[in-house]
């Protein structure tokens, strides 16, 4: 849909993601009228191959190329397209641990969040997502991790997935199927539910109006107006408070960034681990979570390349020995020490982040124990990645990685980030109430990943899509 002028909407939902579909599908099916305003483009899931550089090209914000400034910079990506994360993420699904639910209503005073409150939009998602385990045998080099976990007595589980398996499995015997993104289920729904999608729109300042909001956008070179009654921000972590800030809301807004830095290591193994359709691996260890967790990464050869980039003069093994190995990572829950800022004249934020000196040492010991939990599965070589590495060849070795790293030494990088408006009736920390409506302005509801308090420990898809069915549910009157 492009349109040129003004229009009016009864609710107007800013970002497609796994938040802003919820909520546009769930409003839509109530009979609101709803528009969906999209900054990237309309792409299949099927537009370009998985977790490949065209993916980068065409759905992420710069490309990938996006660093946390600070005493040592953290890469991340983020999404920028028709279904958001849900397009370009690994599809892993958990709900929101306990104990994290538990500390947001401590410290946050957040409302209505206890399991069994959450759990009718966990089932309701989960249904509509087809989540579930994998139906045969999961790859080699997610089983990896298992194997090492059981030979050191430490728990890990196959996490479920959002996701669509075909009857036959492929030809190396691990099932194959469909991401359940965004594109492929719920804004499907809202569309036919009578929802309007205008992509290629950004939005770039909101400005209160009578009895509702003004969004002021430009979708290519035209300028648009829309006016709605309400108006839901569901851009995402950094994009929805940028548009607050911009607009002229910032109390608690921008000021409490979470995330979870991560760090990685190429584990070499005796027998083939890897191969062209390995795609997203399955178990996690979670022995010492929600503080620090373990996982297997993308590992096609470029992703190895990366990865392996602290090792000069290793191009040639990893031509021949890239079916050996596999990409895994060491994850931490990090502070709320990031800042989201306007930068006058440019469209994206400048972005702030610290990691205190207990964090660089949790990463370290995370790196020490997933190498031994590797060579427990049996790796016959493991590369660290932080600068100055050195292959490691047994546990004995292990103890040459830092006890602690320098903030310009680890080569960090995220996925997931956070709680830059995060909920809650502290008004003294919270950017918005316990369903999302922000404190002290009528008609403005986040609804995304800044709810969170806190980094949770998990991949956060099905946390965010139950908080946005709540949320959604909460404002219809129906909870």
């Amino acid at each position: 849909m492009t349109h040129t002028g003004t229009l009016r909407t009864e609710i107007a939902v800013i970002g497609s993601g796994p938040g802003g579909a919820t909520t546009a599908r769930i409003l839509a099916e109530k009979g609101k009228d709803v528009i969906i305003l999209e900054e990237g483009p309309d792409l299949p899931l099927e537009s370009c191959a998985p977790f490949s550089i065209g993916e980068m090209t065409q759905k992420y914000r710069a490309g990938g190329l996006n660093p946390a400034m600070g005493p040592g910079p953290i890469a991340f990506v983020e999404a920028r397209c028709v279904g958001g994360g849900s397009e370009i993420n690994s599809a892993l699904y958990h709900r929101t641990p306990d104990s994290v639910l538990e500390d947001w209503r401590d410290r946050f005073q957040v409302r209505d969040t206890r399991s069994d409150d959450l759990l009718p939009h966990f089932l309701c998602n989960e249904n509509a997502l087809s989540v579930g385990t994998m139906p045969g045998a999961p790859p080699l080099a997610s089983r990896k991790l298992a194997e090492g976990a059981a030979m050191l007595g430490w728990r890990s589980l196959e996490v479920p997935r959002a996701f669509s398996y075909d009857n036959a499995p492929g030809a190396d015997g691990v099932p194959v199927g469909t991401r359940q993104s965004m594109t492929k289920t719920f804004l499907p729904k809202a569309l036919r539910a009578g929802a309007k999608l205008m992509h290629s729109c950004r939005v770039q300042r909101l400005r209160s109006s009578g009895r509702g909001w003004s969004i002021l956008a430009a979708q290519g070179n035209r300028p648009i107006e829309i006016t709605a009654e309400t108006v839901f921000l569901c851009a995402g972590a950094l994009q929805t408070p940028l548009l607050l800030r911009r607009s002229g809301v910032t109390e608690n807004v921008g000021n409490s960034l979470a995330m979870h830095p991560t760090v990685k290591v190429v584990a070499e193994f005796d027998e083939e681990v890897n191969h062209e359709r390995l795609g997203v691996s399955v178990h996690q260890v979670k022995e010492f979570s929600p503080r620090i967790g373990f996982g297997c990464s993308i590992s096609s050869p470029p992703y190895l390349a990366l990865a392996l980039a602290d090792y000069p003069g290793i191009a040639p093994q990893l031509r021949q020995r890239w079916r050996h190995m596999a990409i895994y990572y060491a994850m931490i829950t990090g502070p709320n020490t990031g800042r989201v800022r306007p930068v006058f004249g440019l469209p994206d934020p400048s972005i702030r982040y610290r990691l205190t000196d207990p964090d660089l040492r949790d990463l370290s010991t995370a790196m020490r124990r997933l190498t031994a939990l590797l060579m427990a599965a049996g790796a016959r070589r493991v590369y660290p990645s932080y600068r100055g590495a050195r292959p490691l060849r047994g546990q004995d070795e292990i103890s040459a990685i830092p006890g602690e790293f320098t903030t310009d030494q680890a080569n960090i990088t995220t996925i997931h980030l956070f709680s830059s408006c995060p909920m809650g009736e502290d008004r003294t920390r919270c950017a918005v109430d316990s369903t999302g409506r922000v404190h002290g302005v009528p008609g403005l509801i986040v609804n995304d990943a800044s709810l969170l308090c806190t980094a949770p420990g998990v991949n956060p898809q099905g946390t965010i899509m139950a908080l946005a069915r709540r949320n959604a549910l909460h404002f219809l009157g129906e909870l």
